[in-house]
């Protein structure tokens, strides 16, 4: 599946690669980057190794331009600059692939497809989707992305994608113009905000299979260093997205049961807890019906809630935004591949 960016109407794919401490591998990731992309934007981070000064020495590809952050910004820092200047030069599909050969470049056509076919507005990486692919993947990067993945299911309602720290993505410019760009997380919660960021868009995201090479880098993340920030981060995400889609945008019933269910669920709680030390104190049993009375609004709550995120996890959007926000800013038609 091959799309020739000589044609008139072919889409303007490009591809941003965030560059830091990669010069040993960047070089064979832009050489394994196909002719179906128009651009790859390379963003030198303020690296130390000056892997911008290295591609600008050493790749010969006419598709690659060098973009540098004077301070070092995180990846999400690097992929957002490349993301404005992939805006401001008209491209239509932006795909982020690492510097660092985890990411095989030939998957790019199978990350767009989804998007030109007007499936989706975001697709990215899933590395569980084949069980024996995760053999190959460290224990504790399993454990932490698993842990991750809850967290910004949570935040972002996306119930049904996986492996959202995943850093192979594809976004349609039209809904890359709709994001916030500058309230965007800069460094590892990149991958996580921007979902949920999409989730206030009621974009749809696509999972695309992939497997990860492991091989001689070395990954600057340290997953239990991360646990704490992503935690705090997913959960004021979770909070915003609850209120900005069942109280401010739109009221239904799962915004009542929220709020009973909280309040059954507290009172329930307040209740049993007093009454028990109020025996334990008096050394008399609580009785059966104290017990039920307590046990009571506790049930209902928990029932709200579950029914609450039934809601949620059915509300989770199936109709891509990004034809719509194409014909408000006319950019060009775009053909499948």
């Amino acid at each position: 599946m091959t799309v020739s960016v000589d044609t008139p109407t072919a889409p303007r794919i490009v591809v941003v690669i965030p560059c830091y401490k990669v010069t040993r591998h960047v070089a064979a990731v832009i050489a394994g980057i196909g002719p179906e992309v128009s651009r790859i934007y390379c963003v030198d981070d303020a690296c130390p190794e000056g892997s911008g000064a290295m591609i600008e020495r050493t790749v010969a590809d006419p598709r690659v331009t060098v973009l540098t952050n004077a301070v070092n910004s995180g990846v999400g820092g690097a992929v957002i600059t490349g993301y404005r200047q992939a805006l401001a030069d008209g491209c239509d599909v932006i795909v982020k692939v690492d510097g660092d050969g985890q990411m095989d470049p030939r998957l790019i056509t199978q990350f767009v497809a989804p998007i030109l076919a007007g499936q989706a507005d975001y697709t990215k990486g899933n590395r569980f989707y084949n069980i024996e692919d995760l053999q190959d993947m460290p224990r504790l990067r399993l454990f932490g992305n698993a842990a991750l993945s809850f967290l910004t299911k949570l935040s972002s309602g996306y119930w049904d994608i996986f492996d959202p720290t995943n850093g192979y993505t594809a976004i349609h410019a039209a809904v890359l113009g709709e994001l916030p760009l500058d309230k965007i997380a800069r460094r590892y919660f990149f991958e996580s905000d921007i979902l949920f960021r999409l989730a206030t868009l009621r974009a749809v995201v696509v999972d695309i299979p992939m497997r990860a090479v492991y091989g001689d880098e070395r990954s600057n993340m340290v997953i239990h260093q991360l646990v704490g920030p992503f935690l705090s981060r997913n959960l004021v995400n979770f909070a915003k997205r609850l209120g900005y889609n069942y109280y401010l945008r739109d009221f239904n019933l799962a915004s009542v049961e929220l709020v009973l269910g909280v309040a059954l669920l507290v009172m329930g709680t307040a209740f049993g807890s007093a009454r028990w030390i109020e025996g334990v104190t008096a050394g008399v049993p609580v009785s059966a019906g104290t017990v039920m009375v307590a046990a009571l609004p506790i049930i209902l709550g928990l029932q709200m809630l579950l029914a609450a995120f039934g809601h949620d996890i059915a509300a989770v959007p199936r109709r891509p935004i990004h034809l719509r926000l194409r014909r408000r800013v006319s950019l060009p038609p775009l053909p499948g591949i």
